[in-house]
């Protein structure tokens, strides 16, 4: 079974989201259990140059943009037993940032067309192509429209990956003729058309042959108003193709008992470590250095969907409580200057590092106790699985991957990972925290929590081998 990936980003290459963390990682899974995977991204210049130097170049063509003639190149490298074909155009793809440029709409529209391009420039045809998130949205419309009856790439069949409805690449209905050489009558059956656009998000779920997304609940979501974008009607009548597979973490960047990142290594039997690590964060930091004090750590963009509105509504309410807080990301101007005025009022509590920082981010997992994630939706989340596997407790909103994810603490039965909240309320945010705190005074229930968490399983093994099952439903 041979599958190409298509994506706008992969880790280690290039990286701006979880996406990213997905293509990088999966692929190899995947490769572990037989299935025969590469993957096809932009060539940014944003792309690490250590790993630059290794594309190999293996040719050229050109590929039509409406009435434009396009410069495309392919290069190739193996990361880690995995192929990657990297698509370059310099105009395209030579840019400060990734995304969000006037022509991002022309600018996936030829790597849409391009990668369908390379197959047969390079002589390589997958049996599955799996398309992800709204840069590739385009790819099943034109194989079925204009590709398909060539002997060459005839019997491809596509699924298309929701990473996060909310981003759709919706751009003028102009586009259809102008980009893509087609006709209007896509826009005019509605096939491709939402709320007055062409939305490459629609196009790849009506056009592909299977839908997923990245956690069960978040399926289920979707198919609502409240979470669907103006697509759960669309989604609801592809319900019977749409699978959700939760994602997964590499545990071997993440492993507590290896990450040369963190201050000290440890394990679920030697927790001791564990407090070393925020014995010596918290000096760092210039935090009380204190051990008995709950150390609660947020390392998220700062954007309403993460529920920064309710963490800004509890702030100062939860930090003169006799916890600290550390924080570290970036996003909007309004909760950058809240986390700011919190560490300036509190110093001794609050430590605000307004930037991402990876090794940072290492260590404020295997230092912290509690792990804030109180999300407006959140379709998998990574940040979760990662305070999991580092025995740092979640308190999440229940929604998405989160609510997958997340058992609540039982204290009849004493099970659970973590502790959750159905409302999205501040003071619900506030009443789950305190009563965290308070199961944070009783050590051995404390540390069998942490156990639980450590011990929970949220390898890409899992998920794998889900997804090849829904390769093989379509061959």
């Amino acid at each position: 079974m041979k599958v190409l990936f298509a994506a706008s980003e992969s880790h280690p290459f290039v990286k701006t989201g979880g996406l990213a963390d997905v293509i990088g990682t999966l692929p190899r899974y995947l490769k572990k259990i037989g299935v025969d995977v590469r993957v096809v991204i932009p060539r940014y210049s944003a792309i690490k140059s250590h790993l630059a130097s290794k594309f190999n170049f293996i040719k050229y063509f050109y590929v039509p943009v409406g009435w434009r003639n396009k410069y495309c190149g392919i290069f190739q490298c193996e990361y880690m037993g995995v192929i990657y074909y990297l698509i370059d155009n310099e105009y395209y793809f030579f840019r400060d940032e990734l995304y969000g440029y006037y022509d991002d709409g022309e600018r996936f529209a030829f790597f849409n067309r391009a990668v369908l391009d390379m197959l047969w420039q390079i002589n390589y045809k997958p049996d599955i192509i799996h398309c992800n998130d709204w840069h590739t949205g385009m790819i099943p419309v034109l194989y079925k429209i204009q590709y398909k009856q060539s002997s060459f790439y005839r019997g491809v069949k596509f699924v298309f990956s929701i990473h996060n409805l909310l981003f759709q690449g919706n751009f003028d209905r102009n586009i259809l003729g102008e980009l893509f050489n087609l006709d209007g009558s896509l826009y005019k059956n509605g096939s491709v058309e939402l709320n007055g656009a062409v939305s490459f998000m629609k196009s790849g779920i009506n056009y592909s042959d299977k839908i997923s997304t990245v956690s069960r609940s978040y399926a289920f979501e979707i198919q609502s108003p409240e979470y669907g974008e103006n697509l759960d009607g669309l989604l609801r009548s592809r319900s019977s193709d749409l699978w959700g597979i939760v994602n997964g973490i590499d545990y071997d960047i993440y492993n507590p008992e290896k990450d040369n990142m963190i201050f000290r290594n440890y394990n679920k039997n030697n927790l001791r470590n564990k407090m070393i690590n925020k014995l010596k964060i918290q000096n760092d930091l210039n935090l009380d250095i204190n051990e008995n004090v709950p150390v609660l750590a947020i390392i998220s963009r700062f954007t309403p969907q993460k529920g920064m509105d309710i963490i800004k509504t509890i702030g100062e309410r939860l930090v003169s409580k006799h916890v600290q807080l550390i924080v570290l990301g970036t996003g909007y101007n309004e909760y950058e200057e809240y986390f700011r005025y919190l560490s300036s009022k509190y110093p001794k509590n609050v430590s605000t590092n307004i930037y991402f920082d990876d090794v940072l981010a290492h260590k404020i997992y295997a230092a912290s106790d509690m792990f804030l994630m109180p999300s407006l939706f959140e379709p998998c989340g990574l940040g979760q699985l990662i305070a999991l596997r580092y025995g740092t407790i979640p308190i999440v909103r229940e929604t998405g991957g989160l609510k997958d994810t997340i058992i609540p603490y039982n204290k009849y039965t004493g099970e659970g990972n973590g502790f959750s909240f159905a409302n999205f309320d501040g003071d619900d945010l506030l009443r789950i925290i305190n009563d965290a705190v308070d199961y944070f005074e009783e050590k051995d229930i404390w540390n069998n929590i942490v156990t639980h968490a450590m011990e929970s399983n949220n390898s890409w093994d899992n998920s794998a081998k889900l997804y090849k099952s829904l390769y093989e439903s379509l061959l």
